[in-house]
């Protein structure tokens, strides 16, 4: 359950998350692109707060479960019991958008769901943002793989509706419940359906981009972060509000040609730029996405933060920064980080470990330089429909017969094993992947801290999962 909320000596602040799909680390001006055009988002850098090492998880449902939750996604609860590959958020999950709600904010989602099954016609519509901790919800129950229907509240009102004019018309509804609710504390969430394909841009910006039609796309969304950022300045919002720019997971590579880096007119996927890989993998390019926070006279201009963050990190530190206080039942895996948010990157934990699952397979272990990818099959079953990992290039297909540690402050690419002269790093991060799987879990056990809400007998032993699918219909967008 909820704590009783804090009480804070200032208003509480506004936040903003604009949260993309399927954007490469490098698909921006600011992150190194060579051929995309995002002018707004590196202004907008450049008067806040660039992170080099923000994590999001492989894949979108599983992304939007940890965003909402501050848990890693084989943590939290699900209807039914059985753990999906995108998470079907079960109702008695405390998302961040109910903690703002015990500090008075007005909440409103504005975009792609994606936790109340991975479908636009068979989903729990009890399950939606309306009852999940959002006043108003205004888009669409998950990816735009066919088609997209959109509703409002709980109400269908477009079926199939132009892909083309998503990102405007969302951006449009933000401003407006901005508008509404400008007089008191308000979160906006704003899941954006694009670049996840399939692709569409509006006539302003159909064809205008070196990139072609995914760099049409990203420079769409550049423009209206950009509105975006302009309302909140106009109406004097701007110095009381944070607004956090990231996207869930990395590039979709197998919509470019061999699954090369998206760099070409012709690639409708993104690009990792030095990270190795991209979505549905636990290699850099997968998890590693760009992230910008900007909030003028809280968040020093001009700064770039190295230390580990993520989007687990997101409920603790709204929480904290609004006097409110995340769920005290339960283990809650992200942490406040108002330091790095305000610049004081001193204060930054050296101890901080992040941990890459794959659906239920915990892959790999970071902490600070040091990555360790642990022992796995080429073709793990306990990634299920991804033992065949047709979503990367067959080169990044690998298994490691033994632990295999990554240097990233000099190899982002995980192309060396450096564990023979590192030993005591190996130890260390096997000691923490130990400590994990007894706490969370792992494809083979459920850890102690796994989370099972309408359970009537005894825990299961190992994560149930529903039944694997036909080799032919393997595989999730």
């Amino acid at each position: 359950m909820l704590a009783g909320a804090g009480r804070a000596a200032t208003p509480p602040p506004n936040f903003v998350v604009v949260f993309t799909d399927d954007q490469g680390y490098e698909d921006l001006g600011s992150f190194g692109s060579p051929n995309i055009r995002t002018p707004r988002l590196d202004a907008m850098a450049a008067e806040g707060m660039t992170f080099t090492d923000f994590y999001a998880q492989p894949i979108c449902g599983p992304s939007r479960a940890a965003l909402m939750t501050g848990c890693y996604p084989m943590r939290v609860a699900e209807r039914g019991m059985v753990k999906q590959i995108h998470p079907v958020l079960h109702e008695d999950e405390i998302t961040v958008a109910e903690v703002l709600k015990t500090r008075g904010y007005a909440t409103g989602c504005f975009g792609k769901w994606d936790l109340a099954t991975h479908s636009q016609t068979d989903f729990h519509i009890d399950l939606f943002p309306t009852r999940q901790g959002f006043d108003e919800f205004f888009g669409t129950p998950t990816s735009n793989d066919r088609f997209v229907n959109l509703y409002r509240g709980e109400e269908l009102l477009e079926r199939h509706a132009e892909m083309a004019t998503l990102t405007q018309r969302y951006t449009d509804e933000a401003i407006d419940f901005i508008d509404r609710h400008k007089e008191e504390p308000f979160f906006v969430y704003i899941p954006h359906t694009m670049p996840h394909t399939r692709l569409a841009a509006s006539p302003q910006f159909k064809g205008k981009s070196p990139r072609g039609l995914y760099g049409d796309v990203i420079e769409e969304l550049d423009f209206h972060v950009g509105r975006l950022l302009d309302y909140l300045t106009e109406q004097g919002l701007a110095e009381n509000t944070y607004v956090l720019f990231t996207s869930d997971n990395g590039p979709w590579l197998n919509k470019n040609k061999n699954f090369a880096d998206g760099r070409l007119p012709r690639d409708h996927g993104g690009s990792a730029g030095p990270l190795r890989s991209g979505k549905v993998s636990t290699f850099e390019g997968g998890v590693r996405v760009p992230a910008i926070l900007w909030g003028p006279g809280r968040v020093p201009a001009g700064t770039t933060c190295e230390s580990i963050a993520s989007t687990l990190d997101v409920l603790p530190t709204f929480a904290a920064l609004a006097g409110a206080e995340p769920p005290d039942d339960r283990v809650i895996d992200g942490e406040d980080v108002r330091h790095l948010f305000h610049g004081e990157f001193d204060r930054a934990d050296p101890d901080k470990a992040y941990y890459y699952y794959l659906r239920m397979h915990l892959q790999a272990v970071r902490q600070g330089r040091w990555k360790l990818h642990l022992p796995r099959e080429q073709e793990p079953p306990a990634v299920g429909p991804f033992a065949v990992n047709r979503h990367i290039a067959p080169a990044d297909r690998v298994g490691f017969e033994t632990p295999f540690l990554v240097d990233l402050e000099t190899d982002p690419g995980e192309t060396t094993d450096v564990s023979a002269a590192h030993p005591e790093a190996v130890t260390r991060l096997l000691t923490l992947a130990e400590a994990m799987r007894a706490d969370l879990g792992d494809h083979d056990r459920v850890g102690a801290n796994m989370r099972f809400f309408d359970l009537t007998g005894p825990r299961p032993a190992v994560p149930p999962v529903p039944p694997l699918k036909s080799p032919a219909k393997r595989g999730a967008k």
